[in-house]
């Protein structure tokens, strides 16, 4: 190799003056701020700090010279990646660290071209849990997924009922609507047409949140819509029992075309049509009152009231059966006094009082919430003993 100087660029060195004797320590690049500005890099766009910050000195505790451990150092059962760097001469900030003994370098004359490194990103070292920490709680895989639970499947699951029934509010209620119809029917059928109509849109109602349906404004409205077509077509036909049943066959039709049209699944499609189609037949069924005898309607009506109200009692269900029958055969046995139906007043009151405990349980039935309990708890009992006033009526006045 040549002792001759570098000559580079027509033979001007420009850092031929700037080198020490031989044997000098060599001070190290960039320690005059001012100097070290004018080869850094700096952003020419606006960052957030537009302001050239002076160079930070590391603390002495975090440049403290560390025995190196070699590459294969280990902290918490991972390599570390520090320990290379500080066999390399950087300490735990990321910056360059000058070496014990200065030296000077081989060839005097040549310009020494000091470059900044780039900081190097020391990748922090994987978060192990300790020894005796616990995994995470997992369930088993399954293939199907895994299914809500109800509450009346988590009932019998835990040896419970799963029967809630409505109470004495949802009694009372039902109570007051059975006294009105039995005064509204003394009256006459136009009077009666009025609690009849609350009865049947709570039916209605009352049906759909019991099947988990809820809101179903279109099926609730058909429903609904039945049972007043009914009643129209009663008081025009001259309360002919005919009438019911031509309406019931025209609402099923008309429900079974519209969940047709629908665009849901196959199954939730031939859900809505059962539940729709029930309800229907319910509010219809429901408008039979208005096809029985008067004073049938009053026993009957006022029977059901009073074997409602006795089944809300704190007893055994066994106890609260009978005595709502025998309590409802009363009822219906004073009823028939009062109208003119005599002893065969307790016949028809028994009669409605079974057909009413029957929808009092279906609105009892799988975790009823309380608005259930307050529709279809209040209105079932009513309208499920209107096929009985009807039949038991025409065959005993």
């Amino acid at each position: 190799m040549s002792d001759q100087p570098y000559q580079g660029y027509d033979g001007y060195d420009p850092y031929r003056q700037q080198q020490p004797p031989q044997g000098w320590p060599q001070q190290q690049p960039y320690d005059d701020p001012q100097a070290a500005q004018q080869y850094t890099q700096q952003w020419q766009g606006q960052t957030w700090e537009t302001q050239v910050q002076p160079p930070v000195t590391p603390a002495a505790e975090e440049t403290a010279y560390m025995p190196s451990q070699g590459a294969g150092a280990v902290y918490g059962g991972h390599q570390d990646p520090a320990a290379g760097y500080q066999e390399a001469g950087w300490g735990g900030t990321g910056h360059p660290q000058a070496p014990a003994h200065p030296q000077a370098p081989a060839h005097p004359q040549a310009p020494v071209h000091a470059q900044t490194p780039a900081p190097a990103q020391t990748p922090a070292p994987a978060q192990t849990p300790p020894a005796g920490a616990a995994e995470p709680g997992y369930g088993p895989a399954t293939v199907a997924g895994n299914a809500r639970v109800t509450d009346a499947q988590r009932a019998r699951l835990e040896g419970r009922s799963p029967i809630i029934e409505p109470g004495l509010q949802p009694a009372g209620l039902t109570a007051l609507l059975g006294l009105l119809l039995a005064g509204a029917a003394a009256i006459g059928p136009y009077a009666l047409v009025v609690p009849l109509v609350a009865l049947q849109a709570v039916t209605a109602a009352g049906w759909f949140r019991l099947n988990g349906m809820w809101p179903a404004r279109q099926g609730i409205a058909l429903a609904f819509a039945g049972g007043l077509t009914a009643d129209v077509a009663l008081l025009v036909s001259g309360r002919t029992p005919a009438a019911i049943l031509g309406t019931l066959g025209v609402w099923v039709l008309l429900a079974l075309v519209l969940q047709l049209r629908s665009h849901a699944d196959p199954d939730e499609r031939m859900y809505g049509l059962m539940a729709t189609v029930a309800s229907a037949a319910l509010a219809i069924v429901a408008s039979g009152y208005l096809s029985a005898h008067g004073d049938a309607v009053s026993v009957g009506a006022a029977a059901v009231a009073v074997a409602v109200l006795v089944r809300a009692l704190p007893l055994p269900t066994p106890a609260s059966v009978a005595a709502s029958l025998l309590a409802a055969a009363g009822a219906g046995a004073v009823a028939g006094a009062l109208t003119g139906m005599g002893a065969s007043g307790a016949l028809l009151g028994a009669g409605a009082a079974v057909c009413a405990l029957i929808g009092h349980r279906v609105a009892s039935y799988d975790y009823p919430s309380r608005f259930v309990h307050f529709t279809a708890g209040v209105a079932l009992p009513l309208a499920a003993a209107a096929p009985a006033v009807y039949l038991l009526g025409r065959a005993l006045v």
